[in-house]
């Protein structure tokens, strides 16, 4: 599966019954909810990379990939959104990219 294929899927659950999916849950609490849920499984991912673990990574880093999209899906934000505003970074320095903010 792709990001893209798996932003596909969690933006058709928007509508959703939440009582059909995990994900319309999550949407059909808001984007606070999914913000939440977000900044919980960032934590959990960064725990796991100070720990070395590598499969705990990994599988914390899929649900943090997933929670991300929620989010977006949730505040109306596409992966295309992203990746275009990542397009405009290209070439730039991240260190003049940051300094310009």
């Amino acid at each position: 599966m792709t990001l893209d294929d798996l932003a596909t899927l969690i933006a058709s659950r928007k509508d959703a019954d939440p009582s059909s999916s995990w994900t319309a849950q999550l949407l059909a609490k808001g984007p606070e909810k999914c913000a939440e849920k977000f900044g919980e499984e960032a934590i959990e991912a960064i725990i796991e990379a100070v720990k070395g673990d590598k499969a705990g990574l990994t599988s914390e880093a899929a649900d943090v990939l997933y929670h991300l999209l929620v989010m977006l899906t949730a505040c109306d934000v596409s992966l295309d959104d992203v990746l275009t505003e990542l397009g405009k970074r290209q070439g730039t320095s991240g260190i003049a990219e940051k300094a310009s903010r």
